[in-house]
């Protein structure tokens, strides 16, 4: 039997060193069929999630994934984190909270990654006209 807990901990060690340079290790991570899904994304494959990270680094500065709680569950693991960036056209920093359920097989092999989180309180409202709108919502749908 794998261990788990130890896969979960190798797992979450390189989200948090995750670079450009070692984009590659997710491959011995993953498996070959691996599902990613975000706010954004519903993919499979090695290639598709390596492909996801590497537009993340295209598309924003310093990002780095900080995680703060990782619990085991039978072959699942659920990582809470803090995702941090800025903004490659204004430099604005952005802090995002969320949570991934890591789902591994048998050997060891991380077989879905599905992150959790709030794209629209967290990202969408800074954006200028739809942040207005989302916040005027969120208002008129709260107690």
């Amino acid at each position: 039997m794998t261990d788990i807990a130890a896969k979960a901990a190798a797992y979450a060690a390189y989200f948090e060193r995750v670079a450009p340079d070692n984009l590659d290790e997710l491959r011995e991570l993953c498996a070959a069929d691996v599902r990613f899904r975000d706010p954004f994304n519903d993919v499979r494959g090695q290639d598709q999630i390596v492909r996801i990270f590497s537009k993340m680094f295209e598309d924003v500065a310093e990002p780095t994934f900080e995680v703060v709680d990782n619990a085991v569950s039978g072959s699942n693991s659920y990582l809470r984190w803090v995702f941090r960036f800025k903004n490659k056209k204004n430099g604005k920093t952005f802090s995002i909270e969320g949570m991934t359920e890591v789902h591994f097989d048998q050997v060891g092999l991380v077989t879905a990654h599905l992150d959790h989180w709030d794209a629209a309180s967290q990202l969408y409202e800074h954006v200028p006209l739809l942040g207005g709108v989302l916040r005027l919502v969120r208002k008129r749908l709260a107690l």
